[in-house]
């Protein structure tokens, strides 16, 4: 069943083209990573499919209602979510308050929500039952900016997961973390995921590692177009693909030394 689509849809930032008839559909149960160079129209693609910028053109559908522009916060309550990166706006809360604002911000509960924090029961057992989830039961009055980076960017996916969305969208869930702690998120991700019961998953991600690694399906993006859609294996065997996301053509052969190395060594 598809669940989120996107039909025709263009971006124009002055005579610029972000996006040039882009179609996308994305089915229940699917774990899928969007690629492509700086400049490709990754984060357009995002920001269109998450409401906070509408197309020129085109239609973005949510289990066929169109959702074009609708916004973020409307979209949470239909079962959208996407990372907040509440750490960053709101450093000196404790992990369990970030929880608690993060489900309290997509409540639409307005400005008034520090004033909950510490007087409703259900929204801090919501917060227990998601930091459990991720690892981050023994840091819960921990200061977010003096949690450690892996730490800080589970924090940061947690707050996506709060409501217990049907999809979610996530921006670099692992940028700035050792290889270790980024195989550490994206597992923690996928089991709390199917916990929840979180039908897709959706993630812009550079570290190709990551991304053939856990990926059903690669969307390769490129001057705004789509390049590529496929499962990992055509992706890697695709010659364009690798060279335009890696940047150089002599890199086609190493690539797949390197991917058939991890493969190996996970196994």
């Amino acid at each position: 069943m598809v669940i989120l689509e996107a039909t025709n849809i263009q971006k124009y930032y002055g005579d610029f083209c972000a996006l040039a008839g882009v179609d996308i559909h994305i089915r229940e149960g699917e774990f899928i990573s969007i690629i492509g160079p700086n400049g490709a129209g990754k984060t357009t693609l995002i920001n269109c499919l998450t409401g906070f910028l509408k197309p020129d053109t085109g239609q973005v559908r949510f289990k066929g209602k169109d959702i074009a522009g609708m916004g973020p916060e409307k979209l949470s309550k239909m079962g959208i979510a996407r990372s907040f990166q509440l750490v960053h706006i709101f450093p000196d809360l404790s992990l369990i308050d970030t929880l608690k604002v993060a489900i309290i911000s997509r409540q639409g509960k307005g400005g008034r929500f520090f004033a909950s924090l510490s007087k409703d029961k259900v929204l801090h057992q919501q917060a227990l039952e998601v930091a459990e989830l991720f690892g981050l039961s023994d840091r819960l009055e921990e200061t977010s900016k003096n949690c450690p980076q892996g730490t800080k960017k589970l924090l940061d996916v947690a707050s996506a997961f709060a409501l217990h969305p049907e999809i979610i969208l996530l921006d670099e869930p692992t940028s700035g973390v050792s290889t270790s702690e980024k195989n550490k998120i994206m597992q923690v991700m996928v089991d709390a995921s199917k916990k929840i019961g979180i039908k897709t998953i959706l993630q812009v991600e550079h570290d190709m590692d990551i991304v053939f690694s856990y990926s059903d399906r690669i969307i390769v993006v490129q001057q705004g177009k789509i390049l590529a859609d496929g499962p990992p294996d055509k992706i890697e065997k695709n010659e364009d693909v690798v060279c335009n996301v890696v940047g150089q053509k002599e890199c086609f052969q190493t690539f797949n030394r390197i991917m058939e190395m991890n493969r190996e060594e996970r196994a």
